[in-house]
């Protein structure tokens, strides 16, 4: 339980950080020239919300993946979308922008997923692998 907090608040850390690193490199392309402490609460806020239904969204099991990529994109694009018309982040950022960062944001969170399984699917394997070892009485050289 612990552990899922702790993945979760690291996760709203490093997507808030993508969004701002994205956002400032728009403002630097367009000219704009500061980002406001208030624009980070904001962006803070919208991820919060967007990981806390993330993880109900990971609630509904379906055996399409498209299906269960297509929801998360939704519920991220809905956020961001109330956040913009609420805080009025489209009279500086256009919407196409909006939604290219959160195509990029999440595909590099799934990259990131991936790693993370793989690592945990290595692991487990070598300790399975010197389980077998262990109960046979072999070893490799």
């Amino acid at each position: 339980m612990m552990n899922n907090i702790k993945r979760t608040v690291m996760n709203i850390m490093l997507t808030t950080g993508a969004a701002l690193m994205l956002l400032a490199i728009f403002a630097v392309m367009s000219g704009g020239e500061t980002i406001t402490v208030r624009t980070f609460f904001e962006i803070f806020g919208a991820n919060i919300i967007i990981h806390l239904g993330l993880i109900l969204t990971k609630k509904i099991e379906s055996s399409y993946a498209i299906l269960e990529f297509l929801l998360d994109v939704s519920l991220i694009l809905a956020v961001l979308v109330s956040f913009g018309f609420g805080f009025d982040w489209f009279s500086s950022v256009p919407v196409w922008y909006l939604v290219i960062m959160v195509v990029v944001i999440y595909a590099f969170g799934v990259f990131i997923n991936i790693v993370r399984i793989k690592k945990d699917a290595d692991e487990l394997n070598k300790l399975l692998e010197k389980h077998k070892q262990k109960n046979t009485g072999t070893s490799k050289n």
